[in-house]
Order: structure tokens, then C-alpha cells, then sequence
């Protein structure tokens, strides 16, 4: 899913996103960012964006994708905790 695409969601039920915040500055995973910078995991390349991104209709669907692909998520985000976390919270700044 592109962000741009957003509005085509159905507003009445929650989605669930892999997301990902910096551990530090200038960190490997998006460099050039600040310490606590907020990114969604882009489904293809595993890597830290704002733009492209999975949702899944459940926390349990988020997880098990984020379980499933962890090896490649260690690698493109290291020392990274990739979290399954309600879309429209992330979206507002409160994950």
C-alpha cells in the first residue's frame, strides 16, 4: 500500500502496520535520521519508509509477517525493534 492510497481504506475497521522507530542517530537502517524517527517497513525491500508499506486487518496477520521475515528485518534494520502496530496511531504520532 502507497500512502496516497489511504482514503481508500475502510474508516471502520483498524489496520495494522509494521513499524520501526531509530534507535539512534544516523542510523544504518535510515541514514541520516534523528534518534527516535518513526518508520513504517516498506513489504518488499524490508527496509525503513513513510511511503509503502503493508496492512493487514489484524495485530496477529502484522505479527506473523513480521515473524516470518525477521531475518531479513534483522538485516535492513539492525539493532531495530520492528513492532505491529494500529495504523491510524502511527499515523497520529501516539505509536
Amino acid at each position: 500500500m502507497h500512502r496516497s492510497e489511504i482514503h481508500r481504506l475502510d474508516p471502520g475497521r483498524e489496520y495494522w502496520v509494521p513499524a520501526v522507530v531509530a534507535p539512534h542517530r544516523d542510523w544504518a537502517g535510515a541514514p541520516g535520521c534523528r534518534t527516535g524517527a518513526r518508520y513504517l517497513v516498506d513489504r518488499q525491500t524490508f527496509k525503513a519508509n513513510r511511503d509503502q508499506f503493508p496492512a493487514f486487518d489484524s495485530q496477529l496477520e502484522c505479527l506473523r509477517w513480521i515473524m516470518k521475515n525477521r531475518a531479513y528485518l534483522n538485516r535492513t534494520l539492525p539493532q531495530a525493534r520492528v513492532r505491529a502496530v494500529a495504523l491510524d496511531r502511527w499515523l497520529l504520532g501516539l505509536e
